[in-house]
Parts: C-alpha cells; sequence; structure tokens
C-alpha cells in the first residue's frame, strides 16, 4: 500500500511527467476555462490565455514547456492559419483584392512607421533591433478568428480584407526578418535575393499548380473514403508547412497558403468541412492559445523599472498602431464604427509571427532580453485586448446581419424551409443529399427529409424495410455535416402522387429528383412520372444528373429563357444559386436577355448577395449552337425552366434539355421549375381530370405524325 502512495505522489510531482496525466489536464482546461469564465463575460480564448499563465512554468509551475506541448501548440497555430485560408470567401476575396493590399499595406506601413521611431530615439536601441523590433509591431496573429467564425461573420467583407491583409503583413515582415538576419551576419549578397526569389516562386507554383491538381485527383479517385480525405487534408497543411520554411519564409504562411489552395475543392457546407472545423476548434486551437500563456512570466514586471517601461511601451505602441491602421481603413472604405472595432480586434492580437521575430531576433543577439520580456507581456495584453474588441464588435454585426438579412422579408419561410429527396433508388442518394446541405439554409430547424414510395402489393412491407436499413448511411452522412435527416415510406400505386402529396403533408419548399432513367417509346409518348411530378408538385423543383464530383466545376452556367423573372418563386431559385456558387467556389454565368440579366442583378442587390455575375446575351433561343457554343465540361449547367400554364412558359424549350442531355453528356445539369403564380379556381381542379388526357392525347397523336414524317420523308 505505501508503495502504491508512494506511486501516486510521484506521478504528481511538478511538473508533471506522465504524458497521460498532462493531456488529461489539458483537456479539462480545454472543457471547463471557456465555461467557467463565460458567466463573467470573459471570452473563452482568454480563458485559455490564462490558464496557459497559471499552469506555465512561470506561474504554478504544473506543466513545463516540452516538445509535447511544442508540437500540438505547433499544430494549432498552423491550423488557425490553415482554417483562415479555408474559409476566406475567394469570390469576395477576389472582388476585395485591391482593399486587402491596401489594408496590408496601412496595417504595415504604419505600425513600423511609428515603432522605428520609438525604439530608436526613445529606448534608445541601435537600427537592426530599432528596425526588427518595429516590423514586429506590423505582424498579427488571428487570435480572435474562431470568435467571427463560430458567431457565422466569416464572409463579412471587414473579415475578408482583414484576413487577407494578415497574409501580407506576415510575409513582408518575415522577409523583412530574413533581410536583417542576412544583414547581421554579413550573407546580404546578390545570391541572398536570388535563393529567396527562386524559393518562393517554386514554393508558390507547387502550391497553387500542383497540389489542387493532386487533390482534385485524390478526392475524385477515392469518394467513398470520406476518412482519408481528413488525413489526406492534414497532409497538404503540415507539407506546405515544411516547404513555406524550407523556401525561407515561416511555416504559418505555408499553412495559410494551404487553406487557399484547397478552399475551391472544400465546400464550407461539407462533412469534410465539418470536421477540419470541429477537431481544430475543440482540441489542437485551444491547445495553442494554452501554449501562448505558458510562454508568459508575470515576474519579469517586478524585475526592475526598464523591464515594465518596455513592456508598457511596446504593448502601447503595438496597439496605437493597429487602431490607426484600422481607423485609416474605415476613412477610406467608409466603414462603419463597428466594422473598424472588428478589423482592429482581430489585427490587434500578436502572437505567433511575433514571437518568431523576437526569438530569431534575441537567439541571434539582435534583441536583448527586456525586449524578449515585454514582447511576452505585450502578447498577453494584445490577446486581451484583441478578444474583447473581436466579440464585441462581432456581436453587434452578427444581430445588425439578422435583423436585415435578405430573408429579412421572408424570414419564417427560411426558418422553416424544408427539403424533400424523393428516391427511386438508394445508389443514386449521395449526390442528392449533398446538393442539398449545399444549398440548405443553416438557419433552418427543419430536416431534409428522404423520401421512398412504395407499391402497394404483398411485398410492402419487405420494401420498407429494406429501404429504412438502406438510408441508414444517409442519416449518418448528414449528421457529420450537423444536419438531421428524415426518412420516410408512403404506400402507394403512383410514386408521382405519393411524392406530391408528401411534399404538402411536410410543407416542403424544396423538392430535389435524380434525372430519369430511360424509358420505351410508349412511355415517351404517353408521359413518364417526372412529367406528372413536374405538374402535381407545385414547389421549388430540382431534377439533378450529377455525373462528376463537385470539385471539378470550375463555373457555374445558369440559363434563363425570357420571363424566368416574372415567377414567384425566382428570387428563392436566385439565392440558392448564388449560395451554391459560394460553396463551390464558382463564378456565375448567365445567358438570357439583357432585361433578365437586370432583374437578376436587381435580386442580387435587393438580397445583398455577395456574388459577381457574368452574363452572355442570347437573342435566339432556338439556336441551340448559340447556347452552347462556350459550355465547358467542366461547367455545372442550371437550367431555369417553367411549367405549362405559367407566364413564363414557351413550349420551344421543351427540347432543349433533352439536346443539352445528349450534346453536355459529361456535364453535371440540373434542371429547375421554380414555383410559379398559377392560381387554381374550383374549375381549375375539374380541368385536371378533363383537359389533361386530351392535351396528352393530343400531344402522343403529335409526335406519332411527326416520327411518321420523319420516316416517310427518309423514305
Amino acid at each position: 500500500m505505501i508503495e502504491f502512495f508512494t506511486h501516486l505522489f510521484n506521478e504528481f510531482e511538478l511538473p508533471l511527467s506522465n504524458p497521460v496525466l498532462i493531456f488529461s489536464l489539458i483537456l479539462f482546461i480545454i472543457l471547463l476555462s471557456p465555461i467557467l469564465l463565460k458567466k463573467i463575460n470573459i471570452p473563452g480564448i482568454i480563458g485559455l490565455i490564462i490558464s496557459g499563465v497559471v499552469i506555465g512554468p512561470h506561474g504554478l509551475n504544473i506543466l513545463a514547456k516540452n516538445s509535447a506541448v511544442d508540437l500540438f501548440s505547433t499544430i494549432g497555430l498552423l491550423y488557425i492559419m490553415f482554417i483562415a485560408g479555408l474559409e476566406l470567401d475567394m469570390n469576395e476575396f477576389k472582388a476585395n483584392r485591391n482593399k486587402s493590399l491596401l489594408f496590408g499595406f496601412f496595417t504595415f506601413i504604419l505600425p513600423l512607421t511609428i515603432g522605428f521611431p520609438v525604439c530608436f530615439y526613445l529606448l534608445k536601441y541601435d537600427f537592426n533591433a530599432s528596425f526588427l523590433t518595429a516590423s514586429m509591431f506590423a505582424t498579427h496573429t488571428l487570435v480572435a478568428y474562431p470568435i467571427v467564425s463560430k458567431l457565422g461573420i466569416a464572409k463579412n467583407q471587414a473579415v475578408a480584407i482583414t484576413v487577407g491583409g494578415t497574409i501580407l503583413t506576415d510575409t513582408a515582415v518575415l522577409i523583412i526578418l530574413a533581410v536583417i538576419m542576412g544583414s547581421s551576419q554579413g550573407n546580404l549578397t546578390q545570391a541572398f535575393w536570388i535563393k529567396l526569389t527562386v524559393s518562393l516562386a517554386i514554393f508558390s507554383a507547387i502550391m497553387f499548380l500542383l497540389i489542387p491538381r493532386i487533390a482534385k485527383w485524390f478526392f475524385k479517385k477515392l469518394e467513398s473514403e470520406k476518412h482519408a480525405h481528413y488525413i489526406f487534408v492534414l497532409s497538404v497543411v503540415f507539407f506546405a508547412a515544411f516547404l513555406a520554411e524550407v523556401a525561407g519564409v515561416e511555416p504559418i504562411i505555408g499553412a495559410f497558403v494551404a487553406g487557399l489552395a484547397l478552399n475551391p475543392l472544400i465546400p464550407h457546407s461539407s462533412a469534410l468541412m465539418n470536421r477540419i472545423e470541429f477537431i481544430g476548434n475543440s482540441l489542437f486551437i485551444p491547445f495553442f492559445l494554452i501554449s501562448v500563456g505558458m510562454l508568459v512570466d508575470i515576474s519579469v514586471i517586478l524585475s526592475g523599472p526598464t523591464a515594465l517601461i518596455v513592456a508598457g511601451t511596446l504593448s502601447v505602441v503595438a496597439i496605437f498602431g493597429k487602431w490607426i491602421a484600422a481607423f485609416f481603413t474605415q476613412i477610406v472604405f467608409k466603414y462603419t464604427r463597428t466594422e473598424r472595432q472588428l478589423i482592429f480586434g482581430l489585427s490587434s492580437a500578436h502572437a505567433a509571427a511575433t514571437l518568431a521575430v523576437i526569438l530569431v531576433g534575441f537567439k541571434a543577439n539582435i534583441l536583448d532580453e527586456n525586449i524578449l520580456n515585454g514582447t511576452i507581456i505585450l502578447i498577453l495584453i494584445t490577446c486581451i485586448v484583441a478578444s474583447f474588441a473581436t466579440e464585441k464588435a462581432a456581436k453587434k454585426i452578427a444581430i445588425c446581419e439578422e435583423e436585415v438579412s435578405p430573408q429579412d422579408a421572408n424570414k419564417d419561410q427560411i426558418l422553416d424551409e424544408h427539403i424533400l429527396i424523393p428516391l427511386a433508388k438508394t445508389s443514386a442518394t449521395e449526390p442528392l443529399l449533398d446538393f442539398a446541405l449545399l444549398i440548405k439554409d443553416k438557419k433552418s430547424a427543419n430536416p431534409v427529409t428522404l423520401l421512398t414510395i412504395v407499391p402497394n402489393n404483398d411485398q410492402a412491407e419487405i420494401n420498407i424495410l429494406k429501404y429504412k436499413k438502406a438510408v441508414d448511411k444517409f442519416v449518418i452522412q448528414g449528421s457529420a455535416s450537423e444536419i438531421k435527416i428524415n426518412t420516410i415510406a408512403r404506400i402507394d400505386h403512383n410514386p408521382a402522387s405519393g411524392i406530391a402529396r408528401t411534399s404538402k403533408e411536410i410543407m416542403s419548399d424544396i423538392v430535389i429528383i435524380g434525372w430519369p432513367r430511360k424509358t420505351g417509346f410508349l412511355d415517351k409518348i404517353f408521359g413518364e412520372n417526372v412529367d406528372s411530378i413536374i405538374n402535381n408538385v407545385d414547389k421549388n423543383l430540382f431534377i439533378c444528373r450529377f455525373q462528376k464530383p463537385f470539385v471539378e466545376e470550375r463555373r457555374l452556367v445558369f440559363i434563363c429563357p425570357p420571363f424566368s423573372e416574372r415567377g414567384i418563386g425566382f428570387p428563392p431559385l436566385i439565392q440558392k444559386i448564388c449560395r451554391l456558387s459560394q460553396e463551390l467556389s464558382t463564378q456565375i454565368v448567365i445567358y438570357g436577355e439583357y432585361k433578365t440579366h437586370q432583374a437578376i442583378q436587381q435580386i442580387v442587390n435587393n438580397l445583398k448577395l455577395n456574388t459577381k455575375l457574368g452574363f452572355k446575351s442570347i437573342l435566339d433561343w432556338e439556336d441551340f449552337e448559340a447556347i452552347s457554343d462556350e459550355i465547358k465540361p467542366t461547367d455545372l449547367i442550371v437550367f431555369n425552366l417553367s411549367r405549362k400554364g405559367s407566364v413564363s412558359y414557351q413550349s420551344i424549350f421543351d427540347k432543349l434539355p433533352q439536346k443539352f442531355e445528349k450534346s453536355f453528356s459529361e456535364n453535371n445539369l440540373i434542371l429547375v421549375y421554380p414555383q410559379d403564380d398559377r392560381k387554381e379556381s374550383a374549375m381549375d381542379a375539374y380541368e385536371d381530370f378533363t383537359a389533361t388526357p386530351l392535351t396528352k392525347g393530343i400531344e402522343a397523336i403529335e409526335q406519332i405524325s411527326k416520327g411518321l414524317g420523319n420516316i416517310l420523308k427518309k423514305g
């Protein structure tokens, strides 16, 4: 028994050495500190940093700064930069790249301009030490980025330009570090510049030309191996970090570039994205924040007035430099005070690149111990200021976006949005469900419903059991994206009527069905189930043919015949098209008449959708080649059609989908029938029973006569 207690006490000797116990302690801190500090309105990020101060070697010495902590800390830092690049809205970034460049210039040059005279004249450091310390003020780490991500405003323009500016400033500062190190060692020769330029060029070529092709091939060949996708992504991130280090810059640049390179291939609503964010936000990033706290030595402040003066001066200059950069950005781009505060909050935290600059300078004897200790205090202060400022501003913007959101006019409809996917065969379900998860509004609490219609015969109950067993894996697929999947089985003689009835029972807004299978000659004449679904389901109907993974899409070609904009379901359709474009990081090209393009642009402006639209004018809709000439195999084709009886219906468009199916067999193709403005009266209900068979009979006779006429002509 004595040996047992002796062994137990040895395990709890400080600092802890048992890796299992260390990991357990870290996990308890990650779990409890945000929960406890939330009650007193302190951001969870600060709780993790303070926890690191308490348990670190300069606090209670519960945990030493060992290789395991360093490893997880490095992973967390790379993860923050990777997620920042991955969540960046590329369409928004491209549209605002000039703003990112200007903000990057402000947040780099202003702190540098303010910091250098302070270090050189006030603190009396030499040129190299002053310039290196001043360049540290220009850096910033996106420590507060998880706050904006959690509150759902990561696509805000202020966030986009700040994230874009981060890579520019940190890259510039780390290049300055390499230059000063070369200067201090006397290596600042022509060969140094050639080596740096060539290595960065090779790194950029590998990341933006080679890696996306490999990733696209991997995702396509191993589409069903979902766990392998995550491992592949992690491999790319750390390999990119290694390549960046070899190229002469910091690994965080490589991680951010990896996020940019993989951004178009990982939709933001996909299960893979959910896994990346979940593991990072729950484990790796908190580890990094705790490790930042472990660097802080509070006793430094008590070591003498010099350390206190240096720490205070550095902190004031760092905060003021970033605030003045955010202020100039606000003035130039006419942002609100809240957006300025958000930019300041995101860009004011100093951690990763700051530490890299100061530690390298300290080890090279360019900087002294006072600068090192002052920088560590600066890290704690700026992280606290950044967290409070970011959370306060982010909450205001999130509330404001909620109040004036593009769905404000039909907010209740969005919250009740319900997607129905009728299944003819479960083997084609996965791409349809992936598509539904991409276009589904995340604010809607309703599930995505999978429906099957079972014939009413002796095998009905057995078929229902088979269906329920087959769709279990799709429930798991939805849960991986944090979307609830509901399954329904109905017994009905007619699949079309079963789908129409169910869509009304669950009050679905969108119905997504797969492409109809090939049928015989008589089926084509007298109509298929799809025709019945189109005519009876008065919802936004998507008929989808997905031949290949979404990662191969380069453009979204949206074909809009004249008067499409007059349907009541057209604005919600535009919203879904824009959402799909953002998820796939593709541009939208509209094929239509000028009036239609104007109407779509007006809808986009009214809904405040961050989407850039291309336009190709079509004047002669009967000329198929005019529409199809510029369509490529990498285009996702969305064809807007109308039901018979609606305002925008024209018979000339009935044959176009068949032509597209034959001419573009390799393309993913979506036919859309928006909810139309047909008004049914009591007589209309009777007309369904009387006129429809007659109409179909006339159409059948016309098709037969045309077919016979063609045969006689050939004869």
